[in-house]
């Protein structure tokens, strides 16, 4: 890998989101949803926290389409468009093609929460907010989206067609997003290997502001081996 290369990619295929409309449409969408659920929300918990908006499944699905949709194109396209070829010509990797496009996805989904900061000043400004698990609740949701780019960015390796990408991505999302719910018809003892590997177990334990290694050892290892497989599935078209 070279950080060059990597660096290069990144504001590439970041200055390429800011240049569309995709990432203005991401952010826009994202903050009108969650607004309107957290200010409908707010006073009816009657609580100074903003632990509403981060156990919220809505923000959960809402990464889970947002995180396909953004990492769609991003191999799927230069595979179809012949550019991705082209990209392989220069001194550059297949790994630092998917670290460079991974980073720059991660980036844009974690803009998008830069805004809901005002939530935080808002409540804070309404009662006596602990800052401890806003911090944890971000961490988490910064952590969660990066597992699920990363697996959109392994969908988008895997075919030429960004809608095929796009279904798959999702249903690999969701797939881990639901292993921690079906844990009640496995067998005792594969229960708890579903629930650790359950993107949702480790997130609700962060959300509710306990800093485990666990977590974060899970965290980083999902986005580690998925980029892993990324790499794999890219170089299949050398063989």
């Amino acid at each position: 890998m070279n950080s060059t290369n990597i660096t290069t990619i990144y504001k590439r295929e970041l200055r390429a989101y800011f240049n569309s409309p995709v990432a203005y449409v991401v952010i826009i969408v994202f903050l009108a949803i969650i607004g309107w659920f957290f200010s409908s929300n707010l006073f009816l918990s009657n609580v100074s926290s903003l632990y509403i908006m981060f156990d919220s499944f809505l923000v959960k699905i809402l990464f889970m389409v947002f995180a396909p949709a953004i990492t769609m194109r991003l191999l799927a396209e230069e595979k179809k468009s012949g550019t991705l070829e082209l990209l392989t010509t220069k001194p550059v990797s297949d790994a630092d093609i998917i670290i460079g496009k991974f980073l720059a996805a991660w980036t844009l989904l974690a803009t998008t929460l830069i805004p809901t900061l005002f939530y935080f000043i808002t409540v804070t400004f309404l009662g006596d907010l602990d800052a401890g698990p806003v911090f944890t609740g971000y961490l988490g949701l910064v952590l969660l989206g990066g597992v699920y780019v990363a697996l959109g960015v392994l969908a988008s390796s895997m075919t030429e067609n960004q809608i095929i990408a796009f279904i798959v991505g999702f249903l690999i999302v969701l797939g881990f997003f639901m292993l921690d719910k079906v844990v009640m018809y496995a067998p005792q003892g594969f229960a708890s290997t579903l629930e650790f590997l359950s993107t949702d177990y480790h997130y609700s334990s962060i959300a509710r502001g306990v800093i485990d290694s666990r977590n974060l050892i899970y965290f980083a290892s999902i986005i580690g081996f998925t980029l892993f497989l990324s790499v794999v599935s890219l170089e299949r078209r050398k063989w």
